[in-house]
């Protein structure tokens, strides 16, 4: 199974930045693997077409899968009392 390529949004980038180092970290590692699963266990579908959202801890990442290209781009990262605002 091939390897997708992630691509993250500066504000996605902002925010991980901004998170506590502990769980920036383990955010990086959820993010990681998404190019070798970019459809783990957990993972829901949103509403809004292709976009997915996966869980880590008390954050969320919400990002998109393009098949065709391998690609997954991050959109969003964030706490989650604020990422669906």
């Amino acid at each position: 199974m091939a390897s997708y390529n992630i691509f993250i949004c500066r504000s996605a980038e902002k925010e991980i930045l901004a998170a506590p180092k502990a769980d920036r970290l383990r955010i990086i590692a959820r993010i990681r693997k998404l190019a070798v699963n970019p459809r783990p266990s957990g993972c829901e579908k949103l509403k809004t077409g292709t976009v997915y959202r996966v869980r880590q801890g008390d954050w969320r990442i919400i990002y998109t899968i393009s098949d065709p290209n391998q690609a997954i781009t991050v959109e969003k990262v964030g706490h989650r009392r604020e990422v669906y605002r």
